[in-house]
């Protein structure tokens, strides 16, 4: 069983940083991609940024030259580091690893919570 775990959120100020880290665990899928995803109070859950499987980085427009995502497969970790945070920035954030060689299998975590306030 495939299990991922997401570390490190809390409560920052405008303009400061915040690393978060996830790790998977299990009998993982070898192609993948891990992502983290965002989601705040009454809106849909949005992807923000994805690291593939020795493949590309993406990310959503809003966080794009602010959070940087990094992916180390011989730990199986996915890191993203969010610089210059905005109080839009304030949401659960979640780690996902999906396979890439099967649709619709795809494992989530808990979340972490991340608030920008002064």
């Amino acid at each position: 069983q495939v299990q991922v775990e997401e570390s490190g959120g809390g409560m920052v100020q405008p303009g400061g940083s915040l690393r978060l880290s996830c790790e998977a665990s299990g009998n993982i899928f070898r192609r993948n991609v891990m992502a983290w995803y965002r989601q705040d109070a009454g809106k849909e859950r949005e992807l923000v940024a994805a690291a593939f499987w020795r493949g590309p980085t993406t990310y959503a427009d809003s966080v794009k030259g602010r959070f940087t995502i990094s992916r180390d497969d011989v730990y199986n970790t996915v890191s993203l580091q969010m610089n210059n945070l905005t109080p839009d920035d304030t949401a659960v954030y979640y780690c996902n690893l999906r396979n890439l060689e099967a649709p619709g299998q795809e494992v989530w975590g808990r979340g972490t919570l991340v608030t920008v306030s002064s």
